[in-house]
């Protein structure tokens, strides 16, 4: 007999899960956590600050969900592994871990700031390994298991200038996802990420101060900026059982910003 569709099942998607999410305190990653823990997750909240982190944290109980506060930097390998055995051992499992945390920041290639880059390496790119290495063991041993990154489209797609380390991290990511998901593929683990455009973060707050949102949103064809959660939908299907034949993919979240050949499309 055929499967019973998925999309027919009723409940929550992601009933007794154990989730990481890390940069959890705000923005995207706030709005992940929430979205995860809505749909039956236990989320833990993983983040360098604990003020924002526990703001999640208390706006999933009151939604009636699960979740905790890991205050924890990205950049400490250690720290990163000790996380993750942590969480598994308490929980007795680990099925999703979302590598939101991120380092941005601005600078020419000519300039040197290498204790930018370093930290945008650490961060963006390193962890992405370490939780990887971390992770695995315990999702083989719960026979699947979902890696999700936040990317971004500076990078793999477009950039500007002052971008190069941020955008440097983000290419490497979207390289990351691709050879990590092939080579879980067989343990039922998959490997995705999702690629923001212009979402209303904190980390736009110099941009929408400079230029103001209404004139970024000019130049958007859905003509607003993207809210945390239009990625954290994203992310949440990535997460779920609907994906399970998806893997080593970016999902694109920027209102059509990429598709015009030019800005002047706008003023037409």
């Amino acid at each position: 007999m055929p499967e019973t569709p998925i999309a027919h099942r009723a409940g929550p998607r992601l009933p007794g899960k154990v989730a990481i999410v890390t940069g959890g305190g705000r923005g995207i990653g706030s709005a992940t956590a929430q979205v995860l823990a809505a749909e039956g997750a236990h989320v833990v909240v993983a983040t360098r600050t604990a003020g924002p982190g526990q703001d999640t944290v208390d706006a999933i109980a009151a939604a009636g969900g699960k979740a905790e506060l890991l205050v924890i930097d990205m950049a400490d390998k250690e720290r990163v592994f000790a996380m993750v055995d942590g969480v598994a051992a308490r929980h007795g499992r680990l099925d999703i871990v979302v590598h939101n945390a991120a380092v941005m920041g601005r600078h020419m290639v000519t300039e040197r700031d290498d204790t930018l880059l370093d930290a945008m390496l650490a961060v963006n790119v390193k962890a992405c390994f370490w939780l990887a290495a971390a992770a695995v063991p315990h999702m083989r041993r719960g026979g699947r298991g979902r890696l999700l990154i936040t990317s971004s489209v500076t990078g793999p797609r477009v950039t500007m200038p002052g971008s190069g380390g941020y955008s440097t991290t983000k290419g490497a990511v979207n390289g990351f996802i691709k050879a990590a998901a092939l080579e879980l593929a067989a343990d039922n683990i998959t490997v995705n990420g999702v690629e923001p455009g212009y979402i209303d973060t904190p980390g736009l707050a110099r941009m929408k101060a400079r230029h103001g949102a209404e004139r970024i949103a000019h130049f958007i064809p859905a003509q607003r900026l993207g809210a945390p959660l239009d990625v954290a939908h994203a992310m949440l299907y990535l997460a779920s059982d609907e994906a399970g034949f998806v893997t080593g993919q970016t999902i694109i979240v920027d209102g059509g910003a990429m598709l015009p050949e030019s800005p002047v499309w706008a003023d037409a």
